[in-house]
């Protein structure tokens, strides 16, 4: 798109052309530190041990294990990485006023009978490529995008 050697327009020009700014041209993007890296897949595996460590215990439990972070660091490396602790949010009890509340179905039933109520569980397994579900007696694999 922009060329170096151009015998007639300057680098300036041609940014100024397309409507690039020049510090975008020249941008080199730095390279990952390799103490964040050590530090990201540490707390990739406490995370998948702990999903619900907030920077704050997830800190404490790097700093027992000989890493020495503050919380703020933490912070940043969970954004960076895209995670975040899983367990409830403020006001997630709060109902909205236009969604239908359903009825719970099983309250006065008597269940006296073989398969009269059923039940089942997901179970979200993480795998290199993508998630693995395991719903009963089914497994299904989803990759990522």
């Amino acid at each position: 798109m922009i060329e170096v050697d151009h015998p007639v327009l300057s680098i300036s020009r041609q940014c100024e052309l397309i409507g690039l700014s020049r510090s975008v041209f020249y941008y080199q993007p730095a390279k990952a530190d390799e103490d964040n890296l050590r530090l990201m897949e540490e707390i990739d595996r406490l995370y998948l041990q702990y999903p619900f460590y907030g920077s704050r215990k997830m800190t404490k439990e790097l700093n027992c294990r000989g890493y020495e972070v503050n919380r703020k660091r933490i912070q940043r490396l969970y954004q960076l990485m895209g995670i975040q602790a899983i367990g409830p949010k403020p006001n997630t009890s709060k109902p909205v006023k236009d969604h239908k509340i359903y009825p719970y179905l099983l309250r006065n039933l008597k269940i006296d009978q073989v398969n009269q109520v059923w039940a089942t569980d997901l179970t979200c397994i993480p795998m290199p490529t993508g998630f693995m579900y395991h719903a009963g007696k089914v497994f299904f694999f989803i990759k990522y995008a």
